[in-house]
């Protein structure tokens, strides 16, 4: 038996490899439009995009005590996007995913 996500699976799992790993999975699905990498890439970016947008008034606001939790928020949702690109499952990421597949619509 295949695996249903195989063709898009290592765009999906390339999108989760920083931001620019995300930049080139969007290149890789354009011709293909894989559903299964187009879900993922859609999760990965908006990962890479909170937690630059959330660096980025960290640093501007002086939170830096926020600094830890934050991170620490960012590495469980990419283990977590990374683990189900890897095992072929298509499941949203706890708290953000379905605002992430709504709101990046332009990755198709």
């Amino acid at each position: 038996m295949t695996d249903p996500s195989a063709p898009g699976k290592t765009t999906a799992v390339v999108a989760y490899i920083t931001i620019v790993g995300c930049l080139i999975a969007i290149t890789m699905n354009i011709e293909e439009k894989n559903e299964y990498a187009r879900f993922h890439i859609r999760q990965a970016f908006g990962i890479h995009v909170l937690f630059h947008a959330l660096a980025i008034l960290m640093t501007y606001a002086g939170y830096a005590y926020l600094a830890i939790p934050i991170y620490l928020f960012y590495f469980v949702i990419w283990i977590f996007g990374f683990l189900q690109a890897l095992n072929g499952s298509m499941k949203s990421l706890p708290l953000v995913g379905k605002y992430f597949q709504k709101w990046f619509t332009f990755i198709s």
